[in-house]
């Protein structure tokens, strides 16, 4: 059985590729208990370095890192926006330091990151090879990738998974979406004219799995279904998923007011990105469509 390593894996994300994970799959965590299930965990300080825990990452196949602080967890202070960042950093970090450490360093070291990465677009189709943006998101993801691929060597391939927004009824973003429709409010944010790329859970774990086991893959990889679509058009999607009426906009104006600049990097602004890396590579998606992707969710 293979070993895989995955820090942050006690978020939503983690949670759920462990339970995928046909593997041997430890865990670092802050907190000792943080993680329930069959993965083993050690604990660790993500400071910059490498600590006693970084011994957990010899004969590892794969080291996957999901840590850092939730961008959508609080109103964007300077604080929290420097939070953001160096939890990333430092996390990451530590990381490279304890791969170079090790005497059998892992093959594939999957390093997250976002579609932020490109900044707010309009409605141009955006690829891996697309340049960074310019605002605090961008910002961030530059600096996380870079310091991801420090870890790239003759033993060591590095993957950047820029994930879109990930669709799961029980985590993530979605469940934060449905009040509004339940109560028959619901309907598109801003002027729902801009692109919102999305994949299912299913799908991005998939797609974790295929870059852990393709051993041509590296850099950059989008982790976004291959047809995404308008705020507007994943609302009415969302309404029919739910037999609710979305016609309800959510104005721009009092988003901003309510959450600030995270308002608009989040929320009102997005990309048209595709998965071009990994359907050249042969990937093959479950839910290329939003209305199926949201059909199975609700159908569960």
């Amino acid at each position: 059985m293979s070993r895989v390593v995955i820090a942050g894996g006690s978020g939503f994300l983690g949670r759920s590729l462990i339970d995928a994970l046909d593997a041997d799959v430890v865990v670092l965590s802050r907190q000792s208990a943080a993680v329930a299930g069959r993965a083993r965990v050690v604990q660790w300080t993500p400071d910059g370095t490498a600590g006693a825990w970084a011994s957990a990452l010899g004969g590892a196949d794969a080291v996957i890192n999901l840590a850092g602080e939730s961008i959508a967890a609080r109103r964007w202070t300077m604080e929290q926006k420097k939070r953001i960042l160096d939890s990333r950093l430092q996390a990451t970090r530590s990381l490279v330091a304890a791969i170079g450490l090790a005497p059998s360093p892992p093959a594939v070291f999957i390093s997250g990151s976002a579609v932020g990465y490109y900044g707010p677009l309009g409605d141009e189709a955006v690829t891996e090879d697309h340049v960074p943006g310019q605002d605090f998101l961008a910002n961030v993801c530059v600096q996380w990738e870079a310091e991801a691929m420090r870890a790239a060597g003759s033993r060591t391939r590095v993957v950047c998974v820029r994930t879109g927004l990930v669709l799961e009824r029980g985590g993530g973003a979605l469940p934060k979406m449905l009040p509004p429709f339940w109560a028959g409010a619901g309907g598109p944010v801003g002027s729902g004219r801009q692109y919102w790329p999305w994949i299912h859970l299913r799908d991005w774990i998939g797609l974790v799995c295929f870059a852990i086991r393709t051993p041509t893959l590296s850099g950059p990889l989008n982790a976004s279904a291959p047809n995404p679509v308008t705020n507007r058009d994943f609302a009415r999607a969302l309404g029919r998923a739910l037999h609710r009426p979305a016609f309800m906009p959510a104005p721009a104006f009092a988003l901003k007011l309510l959450l600030g600049e995270m308002a608009g990097a989040l929320l009102l602004s997005g990309q048209r990105v595709v998965p071009a890396r990994a359907e050249r590579l042969g990937f093959t998606f479950a839910f290329k469509d939003v209305d199926s992707a949201l059909r199975s969710i609700f159908a569960q």
